[in-house]
């Protein structure tokens, strides 16, 4: 783990700790990240980001969805 400065708007660092009932900064930010980027996305995730520069095709994304049914939404 590294060791990082950064600037955050410290109303929804407060509100992500509230929310979440978190008692430090670090762990607002760190479930931040896992949520954003540490789980794989769902079906209807990937759909979302239609038009955002997301190269997958609608096959692409099904064959994603076949593979991991968990994850599928």
């Amino acid at each position: 783990m590294t060791r990082t400065n950064i600037d955050l708007d410290d109303e929804l660092v407060e509100l992500a700790m509230r929310r979440y009932r978190l008692d430090s900064k670090r762990a607002a930010v760190q479930l931040a990240l896992e949520k954003l980027v540490g789980e794989p996305m769902t079906r209807s995730e990937v759909l979302a980001m239609q038009g955002t520069g997301f190269d997958l095709t609608n096959d692409e994304v099904e064959a994603l969805s076949d593979a991991d049914p968990a994850h599928a939404g």
